[in-house]
């Protein structure tokens, strides 16, 4: 039987894969609370910050095309937000915020905050911040850029 390799560094992939998706679903189930996905906060969030499209909201939230439109739909039909001609460019289309998307997306912040705070609540009070820290310093640094893998050519094999 083969032997299993041995790691020289802790699994880093596996820690923050499980993580993220753990903290995701921790997420979801709070937002569901309030008739949100994590999702919908995230585009009313970012539609908030400033005047984009949902072209530009899909890149921040890291969601593809039709997700995106999906999201955007349900959140026109809550009444949360709309589509609207850009005031700086008439061919774009913006996410525009309503009221109640904003009162709403104010109430889904809290939870994600509470949520996120939870989380770190297990680590000792001296460990948060430099957690914190460190993992900026990755997300915003080695981690910041995903790779597009390329596939591998293989060479054509000559026939005898």
């Amino acid at each position: 039987m083969a032997q299993l390799p041995e790691r020289t560094v802790p699994d880093l992939t596996g820690y923050l894969t499980h993580a993220g998706h753990v903290l995701e679903t921790q997420l979801s189930a709070a937002l569901a609370e309030i008739g949100l996905t994590l999702r919908m906060q995230c585009v009313l969030r970012h539609a908030l910050e400033a005047e984009r499209t949902q072209i530009q909201i899909a890149e921040l939230a890291y969601m593809d095309k039709t997700t995106m439109v999906v999201t955007v739909d349900a959140l026109e039909k809550a009444g949360y937000a709309e589509r609207k001609p850009s005031a700086t460019d008439r061919r774009a289309r913006v996410i525009a915020v309503t009221g109640a998307g904003a009162r709403i997306a104010a109430e889904g912040q809290q939870i994600v905050d509470r949520v996120h705070a939870e989380a770190l609540a297990a680590l000792a009070a001296p460990q948060r911040q430099p957690f914190v820290d460190a993992m900026t310093t990755l997300v915003d640094g080695p981690l910041a850029t995903p790779v597009t893998a390329q596939p591998v050519r293989r060479s054509r094999q000559r026939a005898g």
